[in-house]
């Protein structure tokens, strides 16, 4: 029996649903802000309905874009970069870990409670179990990290010097400014799905046009915005 196809009984479009995703979470527009972005474009639903496709289609974008870059071969096992940042849910302190590798591509992104030995070790263990064992792995003096790392018996290099990590550092920018425009979260399954979707999405759709031409540029964006149209496609 072939599943069920993902838009079965939406009266939207694909298009439309993806578009949506994609202002809300790439772009960082607020519920509001996309429902006057589709207006503009003739297209009548209402925020609501826009909470809903991004709570629905959104992990499973992010799902089946991490299932491609991993076959692909994106994510590379020399040295990954790990760091957290704290982010406060109704009152409380959540820990957001974050792996990178030493391009940029976010690998693993982990909401915790606490910022201890097990949390670190399990944001270790689903990286690994993804993209492999790296050689190196950078972060900053948190003994977290070193009780962790001891006890996976991993053989790895671990790097703690003062400024090596600045690359995850600056990796948190933007999801930061993308938390602004969600006006915080309110759980912690909430921020975990939004902070995996929006790791997945940057993935696909950073070019890096600081590195390239900008004919280089135009070449990968309008593959990106081609295999976004296609995914979960019937």
């Amino acid at each position: 029996m072939s599943p069920r196809p993902p838009f079965k009984y939406y009266k939207t479009s694909p298009e439309v649903i993806r578009f949506a995703v994609k202002l809300r979470v790439h772009y960082g527009l607020s519920l509001r802000q996309c429902e006057d972005m589709l207006a503009e474009r003739g297209i009548d639903v209402s925020y609501e309905a826009i909470r809903c496709w991004v709570r629905k289609f959104g992990a499973r974008f992010a799902a089946e874009i991490r299932r491609r870059r991993i076959k692909r071969g994106f994510g590379s096992t020399w040295r990954w970069h790990i760091d957290e940042v704290f982010v406060k849910i109704n009152g409380q302190l959540f820990y957001m870990w974050r792996v990178i590798d030493h391009e940029g591509e976010v690998l693993e992104v982990f909401v915790s409670k606490r910022r201890d030995k097990a949390a670190a070790m399990k944001v270790l263990k689903k990286a690994m179990r993804r993209h492999g064992k790296p050689d190196e792995i950078v972060t900053d003096k948190c003994p977290s990290y070193g009780a962790a790392l001891r006890d996976l018996n991993a053989g790895l290099q671990h790097i703690t010097d003062q400024y090596a990590n600045n690359l995850s550092e600056v990796s948190h920018q933007p999801f930061r400014r993308r938390e602004r425009s969600q006006q915080r979260f309110r759980s912690h399954g909430s921020l975990q799905v939004f902070a995996s979707t929006h790791g997945c999405l940057y993935n696909h759709f950073n070019t890096e046009r600081h590195k390239i031409s900008r004919a280089r540029m135009k070449q990968l964006r309008s593959a990106a915005n081609a295999e976004w149209s296609e995914l979960l496609a019937a």
